[in-house]
C-alpha cells in the first residue's frame, strides 16, 4: 500500500477536511479510496499489520474549539479504545457489527471536522459518515447523528445488508454509533438491576446460593458475570469465542474459564452449596449447552440470554461445528450460515423453555432470540417474558433508567468525586448506595473512567447541575460527559424489548423516540442520535440517544437542567399516555404537564 513520502503533502491533505460553498453549508470532503490511502499516515493504516490502537486524549488541553466538540471527539475515540471495543481494527464496538464510524475514511473526516467545527455550527453524521456542517447557534447540538434508519417497507436485514455492502450505511447498535459506549461497565448496573428485581420478585431479595445461567460474554453480555456476582449469586456464562471470556477474566468481570460443562458444574455446585458468588465462563454453544442442562436435570434458578442473536449472520454462531469452521462458512456461504444460525436459535429457545417448565425463572433480555425461534417453528417461544415488562417497567414510569457519565480528564479521582456526590445527594436510595459501594470495589474502568447508575426524573437534573458546579470550581479536573443507554424510559420503541406488552397496545408506535430526539435537540444536548435496530435488529426498534457535556459554564448549566429534565420526562409522559397508574401518580406529584390528563 502506497504512503505519502512528503510529510508537507500529508499535512496539507490532513488540513483539507472541508470545502466551502457560497450556500452557507460546508460539506465534508470525500476522498477517493486511492487518494485517502495515499495520504493516510502509517499509524492509521487499516491493515492488521499496521493498525495502531486508538486512545482518547486525557487532561485539560483540547484540540477542538470548545469542550463540546472535544468531548464528542474523545468519546468517539474512546468507543474504539482496545479496552472498550470488541474489534476496534474493524471499527466494531459491540453487538456483532455495531460500529462507531462507517469507514476509516469517515472516522478521520469526523475527527478533522470536529477539530475545525465552530461553536455555532452543527455536524451531520449519516450512518457513520460526516455529510455536512450547518450554521446553527451556540445552544444547538454540535453533532446530530442518524444510524441505520430505513423506510418501513424496506426496514429489514436483507435491504440493510445490501446497502451496507454498497458502502451506504452502517449498523450503529445503540451507544456504538452515538459515541457513548463505555465498555461492559455501561450495562453492568442495568443487568444488576434486572437480576436484583428477579431476586426480589422470586427469591425474597436473596440470591445467595442461587445459580444464574446465560449466554453471551461479548460487549453487552460481558457485564453479566460481574452483575450476577454483585447480587450474591453464582453465575454460568456460555460463549463460543474463548477470547471474549479471556477478556472478562482480564478485566475482573469473570472468575473462571473452563472448556467442559462437567468442569463448570463441579465449580458451581460447590459455590451454590457454600453460597459463594462465583462466576464461570464456559467455552461452548448455547444451542448445545442449554438443552444439555435440561437433559441432565440441572435447573438454574434464573435463566436468560445476551448473545447477539439480533443478527443471525454476524452476531450468532450456529452449533454443530467449531467456531473457526463457522467463521469460514460465514465468509464462504452467508445464506447457509444464516440458516444454520436460525436452526441453532430454535434449539436454544427450546432448551430454555424446557428449563422454564422445570422451574427456572426465565426471561428474554431483549436480543430478539424468541422472535427468530418463533419464525423457525417454535410456536411457544414467547412463553417466557421480556425483562422490561417482567421487572423494569415500574422504574420507567418514574422516568428512571441507565444514567451514565465519563471523566474526560482520564483521572479515576474525578469519578471518585462524583461517587461521593451522588451518595450525598440521594442518601435515602438504598439500592443506589449498594450499587455505588460495590462498583467502587469491583468495576475496573475500560477506556476513560466512567460510572453508571439508575436515576429518575428530577434526580438526573439535580445530579448533573451539581457535577457542572464541581467542574466550575475545579474540584473535578476536566468536564464530565453525561449520557445514557438508548435503553431508557422514554427513548425507544421496541416491541420485543423495552415496549413489549404495553398496557394500551402501543408497543410498535415509534413516534416516541423521534419526539425524544427532537426534544433533546430543542433543549440543547451536546449531541443527539436516532437509530434503527439496536439490540434487537433492523426493523425491530427505533431509539434515540443524547449526550450533554458538563463543562462548568453557566450556559451548560442551563442546558443540563433542561435536557436532564426533558429526557427522563419523556419516559413519564410516554407511560402516562399508555395508561400506567404509577406514571399518572408520579406525574401529578412532580407537576409534569400532561395536556389531556385522564381522571
Amino acid at each position: 500500500m502506497t504512503l505519502v513520502k512528503d510529510r508537507q503533502e500529508l499535512s496539507a491533505a490532513r488540513r483539507r477536511p472541508v470545502r466551502v460553498l457560497n450556500t452557507g453549508v460546508r460539506f465534508v470532503a470525500s476522498f477517493s479510496r486511492k487518494h485517502y490511502h495515499d495520504c493516510m499516515p502509517v499509524e492509521t493504516e487499516i491493515s492488521p499489520k499496521t493498525y495502531t490502537p486508538i486512545r482518547a486524549p486525557r487532561g485539560t488541553k483540547i484540540s477542538c474549539k470548545s469542550w463540546q466538540q472535544e468531548a464528542a471527539m474523545r468519546m468517539l475515540m474512546n468507543n474504539l479504545d482496545e479496552e472498550v471495543a470488541e474489534r476496534p481494527q474493524d471499527l466494531v464496538v459491540y453487538g456483532g457489527t455495531g460500529r462507531a464510524a462507517r469507514s476509516w475514511e469517515a472516522y478521520h473526516a469526523i475527527v478533522a471536522t470536529l477539530k475545525a467545527l465552530d461553536n455555532d455550527e452543527t455536524l451531520l453524521v449519516q450512518s457513520g459518515k460526516p455529510v455536512g456542517v450547518f450554521k446553527t447557534h451556540e445552544y444547538a447540538p454540535r453533532v446530530l447523528i442518524a444510524n441505520s434508519n430505513l423506510v418501513g417497507h424496506w426496514s429489514n436485514w436483507e435491504k440493510f445488508n445490501e446497502l451496507e455492502r454498497a458502502g451506504l450505511m452502517m449498523y450503529g447498535q445503540m451507544t456504538a454509533g452515538s459515541w457513548i459506549y463505555i465498555g461492559s461497565q455501561g450495562i453492568v448496573e442495568g443487568t444488576f438491576e434486572t437480576f436484583s428485581a428477579a431476586g426480589e420478585k422470586s427469591f425474597a431479595g436473596d440470591l445467595a446460593g442461587k445459580l444464574i445461567v446465560s449466554g453471551g460474554m461479548g460487549g453487552m453480555g460481558g457485564a453479566q458475570p460481574l452483575a450476577a456476582t454483585m447480587t450474591g449469586a453464582a453465575f454460568l456464562g456460555i460463549d463460543v469465542d474463548p477470547e471474549r471470556i479471556k477478556k472478562r477474566l482480564k478485566t475482573g468481570y469473570c472468575d473462571f474459564m473452563v472448556t467442559t460443562l462437567d468442569e463448570a458444574l463441579r465449580i458451581l455446585k460447590n459455590a451454590v452449596r457454600k453460597k459463594e458468588n462465583i462466576s464461570v465462563g464456559l467455552v461452548g454453544n448455547c444451542a448445545d449447552i442449554i438443552p444439555e442442562l435440561a437433559e441432565r436435570g440441572v435447573v438454574p434458578d434464573i435463566l436468560t440470554d445476551q448473545t447477539s442473536a439480533h443478527d443471525p449472520l454476524n452476531g450468532y454462531v450456529p452449533n454443530g461445528m467449531t467456531f473457526e469452521a463457522a467463521r469460514e462458512l460465514r465468509k464462504r456461504d452467508p445464506k447457509a450460515y444464516e440458516e444454520k444460525s436460525l436452526d441453532a436459535m430454535a434449539r436454544h429457545v427450546e432448551g430454555m423453555l424446557r428449563l422454564q417448565k422445570m422451574g427456572s425463572v426465565t426471561f428474554d433480555y431483549g436480543n430478539n432470540l424468541r422472535t427468530f425461534a418463533f419464525q423457525r417453528g417454535v410456536k411457544n417461544a414467547y412463553d417466557f417474558p421480556g425483562f422490561v415488562p417482567a421487572y423494569i417497567r415500574p422504574l420507567f414510569c418514574e422516568g428512571r433508567g441507565p444514567f451514565r457519565w465519563v471523566a474526560l480528564s482520564g483521572e479515576a479521582s474525578d469519578i471518585a468525586v462524583t461517587d461521593d456526590l451522588v451518595l450525598e445527594l440521594f442518601p435515602e436510595n438504598r439500592i443506589l448506595r449498594r450499587w455505588i459501594e460495590l462498583a467502587r470495589k469491583r468495576i475496573k474502568f475500560q477506556g476513560l473512567p466512567a460510572r453508571i447508575c439508575w436515576l429518575g426524573y428530577g434526580e438526573r437534573a439535580q445530579f448533573g447541575l451539581a457535577m457542572n458546579e464541581l467542574v466550575k470550581k475545579g474540584k473535578i479536573k476536566a468536564p464530565i460527559v453525561i449520557g445514557r443507554d438508548h435503553l431508557d424510559c422514554g427513548s425507544v420503541a421496541s416491541p420485543y424489548r423495552e415496549t413489549e406488552s404495553m398496557k394500551d397496545g402501543s408497543d410498535a408506535i415509534a413516534d416516541w423516540p423521534i419526539l425524544n430526539a427532537l426534544l433533546n435537540t430543542a433543549a440543547g444536548a451536546s449531541w443527539v442520535s436516532v437509530h434503527n435496530g439496536g439490540g434487537v435488529g433492523i426493523g425491530y426498534s427505533l431509539h434515540a440517544g443524547q449526550v450533554t457535556v458538563a463543562d462548568g459554564t453557566d450556559m451548560m448549566a442551563k442546558r443540563i437542567e433542561r435536557v436532564l429534565t426533558t429526557d427522563p420526562g419523556m419516559g413519564v409522559v410516554r407511560h402516562v399516555d399508555a395508561g400506567y397508574d404509577e406514571a399518572k401518580t408520579f406525574a401529578e406529584e412532580k407537576s409534569v404537564k400532561i395536556p389531556m390528563r385522564e381522571g
